[in-house]
C-alpha cells in the first residue's frame, strides 16, 4: 500500500507538472472504485485551472479555482502517472481515470485492486468527512512528546495500535512503526500509557527520522512503487527489522521475531525492544 512518503513523493513529482494547468477533460473509465466516481466530477472540473497540489495524510488535494477539490486516495495498489497527450493514448489495464490538461500532460491513475478513490467537494476540503477526524502530520510541530504523551494517559492500546491510529497521529503506516519503534527500542506490545516521557521523546524523533529518510530515497519499495515519473523508492534497502524474521538483529544479532498485531505483521527484537 502507498504510505505517507510514497503519497508525498507523488505529490511532489506532479505539482510542478500540474499547478497552473486547466483540465480539459476528465476521462472515468470505471464507474466505481472504492466508492462511485460522482457523476458531476466533469462538470465541476473540466475548464478549470489547478491552483495547486496539497496532501493531507494519505490524500491528494487538487485545487481548482472556484472552490473546487478533487480528493484521490491511491487505495492498496494504486499510482499517478504522468503522461504526455501521446503516451496517454494507449490504455492498460487498471488504467480507470485521467485528467486531461491543457499543457500536454494526462494524469493517470493506474489501481488493479480498485480500492482507491476519486471524489470531489464544493466545501473547504479539510471538512470532509474521510479528512476532518485526522490527526496532525507527523513531520509537523504539533506532533511532539508531549502532544503523544498526554493522549497516551491510561491508555491500555499497545503502543503499535496507537501510533498507527489515523487519528492520534496520521501516516505512520506500518513499515514505518515497526522500524520507528525498533530504534526506539520499544517493544511493540507495551502499554502505551507504561511508557516514559522519554521514550516518547525518542520515539517522536524516530517516527520523524524514518519517514523524511523514506521520502528522500524516493519511498520504500517492497513491490512495484514508483513516483508518477516511473522512478523507484530504495528505502527498502535501509530496513532494520521489517519483513526481517528470522534474520539476525542489526544491532545485537540476536533473531529478529515476527508476531500478528491488530492484523498486521511485526518485526521485533526482543533483547533490543522490552516491554
Amino acid at each position: 500500500m502507498p504510505e505517507l512518503p510514497e503519497v508525498e513523493i507523488t505529490m511532489r513529482t506532479l505539482a510542478p507538472h500540474v499547478k497552473n494547468a486547466t483540465i480539459t477533460q476528465c476521462i472515468a473509465r470505471t464507474p466505481k472504485l472504492r466508492w462511485p466516481i460522482p457523476i458531476e466530477l466533469a462538470k465541476l472540473c473540466n475548464h478549470k485551472k489547478i491552483l495547486q497540489l496539497t496532501r493531507r495524510a494519505k490524500y491528494l488535494l487538487v485545487q481548482l479555482e472556484h472552490q473546487v477539490t478533487i480528493i484521490i486516495h491511491l487505495g492498496m495498489s494504486g499510482k499517478l502517472k504522468l503522461l504526455t497527450h501521446s503516451q496517454s493514448k494507449t490504455v492498460e489495464k487498471h488504467d480507470h481515470f485521467d485528467l486531461t490538461l491543457d499543457n500536454g500532460y494526462t494524469v493517470r491513475l493506474n489501481d488493479p485492486r480498485r480500492f482507491g478513490s476519486i471524489l470531489v467537494t464544493q466545501a473547504k476540503p479539510l471538512s470532509h468527512k474521510l479528512l476532518i477526524n485526522l490527526g496532525p502530520e507527523p513531520l509537523e510541530d504539533s506532533f511532539n512528546a508531549e502532544y503523544l504523551a498526554n493522549l497516551a494517559q491510561n491508555k491500555t492500546k499497545n503502543i503499535k495500535n496507537f501510533i498507527m491510529d489515523a487519528k492520534i497521529v496520521v501516516g505512520v503506516g506500518n513499515i514505518y512503526a515497526n522500524e520507528a519503534l525498533f530504534l526506539s527500542k520499544i517493544h511493540p506490545l507495551t502499554p502505551t500509557s507504561s511508557l516514559t516521557k522519554a521514550k516518547f521523546i525518542k520515539l517522536v524523533q524516530n517516527i520523524k527520522l524514518v519517514l523524511k529518510k523514506s521520502i528522500a530515497k524516493g519511498g520504500t519499495t517492497l513491490k512495484d512503487f514508483a513516483d508518477s515519473n516511473g522512478k523507484l523508492g530504495y528505502f527498502a534497502q535501509e530496513l532494520q527489522v521489517y519483513g526481517k524474521s528470522g534474520k539476525p538483529c542489526p544491532k545485537c544479532k540476536c533473531q529478529i521475531e515476527a508476531i500478528i498485531i491488530g492484523q498486521r505483521n511485526s518485526f521485533f527484537c526482543k533483547k533490543c525492544q522490552k516491554i
